[in-house]
């Protein structure tokens, strides 16, 4: 019983490390994300205001707000690509390894314990449905040895 404690103790502190390092990705990919925003807002402002009136100078208005709102777009992208490839897989891996192996030797005592109970059951039943037969034989040889013993003091 002791080890079905331990290891359900172990896969619980298992899966708490591997929910804690999925939280802090989030976070830190949350955290990354408004930098990322903020970051845009504020420099994207004066590099297409920048971009906006140099190329003004050798195009139309049109043209040189299309480009700088191109350029603004595949920024937005990069940004968001790099957020979106953070995993927490690899910093896990070794809390689920733990986990699994908890949770399969969990399983082996479990079934052990399933097996012993069902021979208790089986045993309980044979009582229940023969109880001389089950009894008879521990009773014959105390019963023997006081009769040969009461023989003998005849």
């Amino acid at each position: 019983m002791n080890r079905i404690s331990r290891n359900i103790s172990i896969a619980l502190r298992a899966e708490r490390l591997i929910a804690q390092r999925h939280m802090a990705v989030l976070r830190n990919q949350t955290g990354l994300m408004a930098a990322a925003g903020l970051v845009a807002g504020i420099g994207l402002i004066m590099v297409n205001m920048a971009a906006y009136f140099a190329l003004n100078v050798s195009m139309s208005s049109q043209a040189s707000a299309l480009i700088v709102a191109l350029v603004n777009f595949g920024l937005a992208v990069v940004l968001a690509v790099a957020a979106s490839r953070m995993s927490a897989d690899a910093d896990v891996q070794g809390a689920t390894e733990v986990r699994d192996m908890a949770i399969e030797d969990l399983e082996a005592e479990l079934t052990q314990v399933a097996t012993e109970v069902k021979g208790v059951v089986t045993d309980i039943q044979h009582v229940v449905t023969n109880p001389l037969g089950t009894v008879l034989p521990g009773l014959v040889g105390p019963l023997a040895e006081t009769l040969l013993k009461s023989g003998k003091k005849k």
